[in-house]
C-alpha cells in the first residue's frame, strides 16, 4: 500500500469541517458527511506526533469490506469510496484523499458505544480480578487473562466527563437509550461479533473483542463510524494464542510499549516515534488487512 503520504492532517477548504477526531476529519457534505482516515495514531488518549503510513487507507478499506460481508446483518452508513461520485471537486485531491475516504449518510448517533467480547482483555480482565464480573455480568471463576468467554458478552459504554469510555451495565444503557433499542443494538452486535469471529479465524486472526458505533437514519438504526479495524477491536494471532497473559496483536502495541520504556510521563506532549516502531506498527495494520481481506 506504501506510495503514499503520510497524511496526518487534512484541509478541504472549500467543505465545512465540522471536527476533527484523533483519526478522523470529518466535512460537510450538506445531506451526507465525509469521513477522511487519517494517519494519526493516539496513545494513552494523545495524539502523537508522527503518523503512521498507511494506516488510515487501512482503516477505510477493512471498514468498506466489513460493511459489506455484513450487510444482511444490518445496514451501515456507507455511501461511496469513489471520490468522483462524491463530487464538490474532491478528485482533485485524490492524492491525499484516495483510499483513505468515505462518503457515508447523516444520522442521529446513539450516545452509547456498543462493545462485545468473547475473550477476556484489558478494562473486562481488570474488573473481573476484582469483582469477577466485567460491566456487572457475572462470569466464571478461575478464568486466566485472554480466556475464551463461554460466549460473547455485550458491555457497553459511554463517555464519561473526563472524555474516556466507561463501562456500564446493560440496564444503564437501557435506561440512557430505552430498553427495545439497547436490545436490539445488543442483538446486532452480537450477531455481527459471530459472524466476523467466523471468518477472521478462518484467516488466523481471533477477533478478542470488538466495538461499534450506531446511528438513526429515518427511524432506522444503521451501523456508523468503523467496523472490526485494529483500531476497534482486539486481533490476535491465532498461532500464537496462549492464554494466562497478555497476547501479541495485530494494532499499536508497538507505540505503547515504545512510549512506556521511553520515560514519558503521559501528562506532557507525547515525543517523537522512532522510524523502527513506526514501520513496524505500519507492518502490523498492513498484514491484518491482507489475513481479512484475502
Amino acid at each position: 500500500m506504501s506510495g503514499t503520504p503520510v497524511v496526518t492532517e487534512t484541509h478541504l477548504s472549500e467543505l465545512p469541517l465540522l471536527g476533527r477526531g484523533k483519526v478522523r476529519d470529518i466535512y460537510d457534505l450538506q445531506d451526507h458527511l465525509l469521513i477522511v482516515a487519517s494517519d494519526r495514531i493516539s496513545a494513552f488518549d494523545w495524539v502523537l506526533p508522527n503518523g503512521i503510513p498507511d494506516k488510515g487507507r487501512v482503516l477505510t478499506a477493512l471498514s468498506i469490506f466489513w460493511f459489506d460481508l455484513l450487510k444482511d446483518i444490518t445496514p451501515t452508513h456507507f455511501v461511496t469510496a469513489d471520490l468522483e461520485q462524491m463530487g464538490h471537486g474532491l478528485a482533485a485531491h485524490a492524492d491525499i484523499l484516495a483510499g483513505r475516504t468515505m462518503m457515508v449518510h447523516k444520522t442521529e448517533p446513539v450516545p452509547v458505544e456498543c462493545v462485545v467480547r468473547g475473550y477476556l482483555a484489558g478494562s473486562g480482565w481488570r474488573e473481573y480480578q476484582a469483582d469477577g464480573t466485567v460491566c456487572g455480568a457475572e462470569l466464571p471463576a478461575g478464568l486466566l487473562e485472554a480466556s475464551q468467554l463461554p460466549e460473547p458478552i455485550f458491555t457497553p459504554a459511554i463517555k464519561a466527563k473526563s472524555g474516556h469510555d466507561e463501562n456500564v451495565s446493560f440496564d444503564r444503557a437501557a435506561e440512557l437509550i430505552g430498553a427495545d433499542l439497547a436490545a436490539a443494538l445488543r442483538d446486532r452486535s452480537i450477531a455481527l461479533y459471530q459472524k466476523a469471529s467466523v471468518h477472521a479465524r478462518d484467516r488466523g486472526i481471533i477477533i478478542a473483542d470488538t466495538k461499534f458505533e450506531w446511528g438513526i437514519l429515518d427511524g432506522e438504526v444503521i451501523l456508523i463510524d468503523e467496523a472490526f479495524t485494529p483500531d476497534s477491536s482486539r486481533f490476535w494471532p491465532q498461532d500464537r494464542y496462549s492464554p494466562g497473559g497478555s497476547q501479541p496483536s495485530f494494532d499499536k502495541q508497538p507505540v505503547r510499549d515504545w512510549l512506556e520504556s521511553s520515560g514519558w510521563d503521559k501528562n506532557s506532549p507525547p515525543p517523537t516515534l522512532p522510524d523502527d516502531v513506526v514501520q513496524q506498527t505500519t507492518a502490523r495494520y498492513v498484514e491484518a488487512l491482507r489475513l481479512l481481506t484475502a
